[in-house]
């Protein structure tokens, strides 16, 4: 509840700048995004993942393409995590996972449209690193704004 008073707050002094706000909203996306496809890739509701996998990657892991699905899920989950708990280096971290994911997808021959999406997503991470570095992101602690 806290994540959505700073979103709608409309003054700096209550945490609204912009900059807070575009920091909070992706660190919220690059936090829960990477943790839902992670934790989907042990049940594949959401997509058959194993479609995605370009075969030279699949024969660079050892076992089958699930077996590759399982890893890739737990590094999604540990970089949803690290964008919680550190995001100035998890959003890093996010970024170079989609880069990865985007080699793997053009190198395909298909799902250009996807890799698309991904450079997107692959700028709006680092974008979030850079908000993370920045004072202007960060919240205004009550002591402060009452200067």
């Amino acid at each position: 509840m806290a994540h959505l008073r700073v979103l709608l707050a409309t003054t700096p002094r209550a945490g609204g700048a912009p900059e807070r706000q575009a920091f909070v909203l992706l660190r919220t996306v690059f936090t829960l995004a990477p943790i839902v496809f992670g934790v989907d890739k042990l049940t594949y509701v959401l997509a058959d993942w194993e479609g995605y996998l370009a075969p030279w990657i699949d024969d660079l892991v050892p076992g089958s393409a699930r077996t590759a699905m399982l890893l890739v899920g737990v590094v999604e989950v540990v970089a949803g995590l690290a964008v919680a708990l550190r995001p100035q280096i998890g959003a890093y971290l996010v970024a170079g996972w989609l880069l990865g994911i985007i080699l793997d997808l053009v190198t395909q021959g298909k799902y250009y449209d996807i890799a698309l999406r991904d450079f997107g997503l692959f700028v709006a991470a680092l974008a979030l690193a850079r908000l993370a570095a920045s004072p202007a992101a960060r919240p205004v602690r009550a002591a402060e704004g009452t200067r």
